[in-house]
């Protein structure tokens, strides 16, 4: 076991989705959650809010793609970090007003969390947090997340001093994390863990691994409700192709590159892009990762 760790200021880039009806997904990203969606090729288009310039989800359009086998390891469900918790009741008001359908509200103790899908069921979370002095802590483990009903009036009266409409993504939100069912929570570990070098911050939530850098809640969940022992995914498939990782030295980049190979994990060097110079690789359940260091 290594005692390296992510630098504390990793965090997470884009992800991308393959989607058969680029047309109707896209305009659920603009129409209901007010991203600018911008083409970057014949078949790929860019999600972003509309005074950024990094995505938060990229589209590869592929009209004959099947659907992914719905035990298959893959995208649980990407998770949209916003910067206050008056934005989050923005967009509940809004959700409802347009009777858009949510598949649950929740409270986790270290944030509150709203549940939906785009059009081809690709799951996503918007969430604000609570400051970090307020998480729940366990003896044993970095956070102490629960699951209970989100408090949806309290949450709303947050309009009451702020009553302004939801209008477009801010430009400050950014995915706050990735929730990925996988088929073996140990060869998850192997991988996000021992090899990437997040850090483990709470196992005692059943059936579920949560890790992150720098004492974040979690950048990465990883579950096996639905998909235990679950062969991958046929290539080609909708759902997640790949998500970012941005690493922000490139010491620390270098040296987990460095740990892929001698744990002969396939890497492909070369990217380069708005978030500096990238390298693509494989976990155990043959899900893409983009690696990402300024350059």
């Amino acid at each position: 076991m290594s005692d390296f760790v992510l630098p504390a200021s990793t965090g997470l880039g884009p992800v991308t989705l393959r989607v058969a009806d680029a047309e109707l997904v896209s305009r659920f990203y603009a129409g209901m959650l007010g991203y600018a969606v911008q083409p970057l090729s014949d078949r790929l288009l860019a999600v972003l809010p509309p005074d950024s310039s990094i995505p938060h989800f990229l589209l590869e359009w592929d009209p004959a793609a099947p659907p992914r086998p719905e035990r298959a390891p893959g995208l649980y469900h990407a998770a949209v970090l916003l910067p206050a918790r008056v934005e989050l009741a923005r967009i509940l008001r809004h959700l409802v007003e347009y009777r858009w359908p949510l598949a649950g509200a929740s409270d986790h103790g270290v944030s509150e969390a709203l549940y939906l899908s785009d059009p081809e069921g690709n799951g996503l979370e918007i969430y604000a947090d609570r400051p970090r002095e307020q998480w729940p802590r366990s003896p044993r483990e970095v956070v102490a997340m629960t699951t209970v009903p989100l408090d949806v009036r309290d949450l709303l009266r947050e309009l009451e001093a702020s009553p302004d409409s939801w209008r477009h993504m801010p430009a400050t939100a950014r995915i706050g994390h990735v929730h990925l069912q996988v088929s073996s929570l140990e060869l998850a570990e192997r991988f996000y863990v021992e090899l990437l070098g997040f850090e483990v911050t709470q196992r005692s939530y059943p059936g579920a691994l949560f890790v992150a850098a720098g004492g974040y809640h979690h950048h990465l969940g990883l579950n096996i409700w639905h998909s235990r022992r679950a062969d991958p995914a046929p290539p080609g498939c909708r759902g997640l192709v790949r998500f970012a990782v941005v690493v922000p030295e490139r010491a620390a980049w270098e040296t987990v590159l460095e740990r892929l190979q001698r744990a002969h994990r396939p890497i492909e060097r070369g990217l380069h892009g708005p978030l500096g110079e990238g390298a693509r690789t494989r976990d155990y359940d043959d899900l893409e990762v983009e690696l990402w260091t300024p350059a």
